[in-house]
């Protein structure tokens, strides 16, 4: 329930953000953020294919941990390209509803990459190397 509950705050508070915002292309900068953000999405799932992760901070039988790619930068390169997607929307039009829930929707995305790394720990012995190795959402920062 816990996990369903991360996802359905996630897709709603990027739904707020979206209704509220008063038009991407109003901005370049927000643009590009928002292209940065797609295109890091899109290389993420070149990487990690669609049948290996879960939307929900649970590991599917039989996942593998990928290192390549993405994800030699950041532990939850996915998350991060929502994050750029998110931001370029907010960055366009700025207003408090955005901003907030913006501010909400990194605390969420940090409690699924802490679900998730969680249950990676146990799972995968390798998995602690792999985070003293990569930051989570940010490269060199966090």
């Amino acid at each position: 329930m816990y996990s369903k509950s991360l996802v359905f705050a996630q897709f709603f508070l990027i739904g707020i953000m979206a209704v509220s915002s008063q038009g991407i292309l109003s901005s370049w900068l927000g643009l590009s953020i928002l292209t940065v953000g797609v295109l890091f999405g899109l290389w993420t799932i070149n990487y990690n294919k669609l049948g290996n992760f879960n939307i929900r901070p649970e590991l599917k039988d039989g996942c593998a941990l990928v290192t390549t790619g993405p994800y030699r930068l950041v532990r939850h390169p996915m998350y991060t390209s929502v994050l750029l997607m998110t931001l370029g929307m907010v960055v366009s039009t700025p207003n408090y509803l955005e901003i907030s829930s913006l501010m909400l929707l990194v605390m969420v995305l940090a409690l699924k990459a802490v679900r998730e790394e969680r249950l990676w720990c146990v799972e995968n012995a390798a998995y602690r190397d792999y985070m003293k190795e990569t930051k989570r959402f940010i490269p060199f920062l966090y």
